[in-house]
């Protein structure tokens, strides 16, 4: 059994697997390829614990109706969404069911290695979730009461122009609170705004 960590390439773009793969063996990685998402679900229960990138396109089966079997089979592998076309609703649906991150392609090396790191430490720890609900909920008090409607729109995947026509202000408003908010809630990244949002139940109410 090897020492690298594994990571489990899930695509059906032979280009994208090879490449990827390339590029995360000359960084350490030991690298698994897999055509579709029902292959990789197929074999699921009993491959080797790694990280899992699952690509969100793919014929028969997309990457978040794999994320969701995986999950109603209980295989709580690490996931990072892999998505050619930045949507924002695909993103926001990923990581409420439990990605640890989502990278639009073509992403950066160092993008993916970071994203990799959070997976093998969740791996590693078994940690669900990077905040306990009781720390969301106090970074999210934190925010003005107009800070925390666009964190909301934001958590129900609502695009910025959404989130302005719903609370009557500006695109640019929102803009200028998304980042105060950021800021406040102490991330550097959408994806751990997401998480602290759904963390403090913020778009259930």
């Amino acid at each position: 059994m090897s020492d690298k960590r594994l990571v489990h390439i899930v695509d059906d773009d032979e280009s994208i697997r090879r490449s990827v793969a390339f590029m995360l063996k000359t960084s350490g990685f030991a690298v698994t390829p897999w055509d579709s998402g029902v292959a990789f679900l197929r074999a699921a229960r009993s491959v080797e614990p790694g990280c899992v990138l699952l690509d969100v396109r793919m014929p028969e089966m997309d990457g978040l109706q794999v994320q969701r079997e995986l999950t109603v089979h209980g295989v709580g592998l690490p996931i990072i969404v892999l998505t050619g076309h930045g949507d924002v609703a695909t993103a926001v649906t990923a990581m409420r069911q439990g990605a640890v991150d989502f990278l639009e392609k073509p992403f950066e090396k160092a993008a993916l290695l970071g994203a990799l790191s959070v997976g093998f430490h969740r791996l590693e720890k078994r940690s669900e979730n990077l905040a306990s609900a009781e720390e969301a909920k106090v970074r999210v008090a934190a925010l003005t009461p107009r800070e925390q409607d666009v964190l909301a729109g934001l958590a129900r995947g609502h695009p910025n122009k959404t989130i302005a026509y719903d609370l009557g202000i500006s695109a640019r408003t929102v803009e200028v609170h998304r980042a105060n908010l950021m800021t406040k809630l102490d991330v550097h990244s959408f994806s751990d705004a997401l998480r602290i949002a759904f963390a403090a139940e913020v778009a259930d109410d």
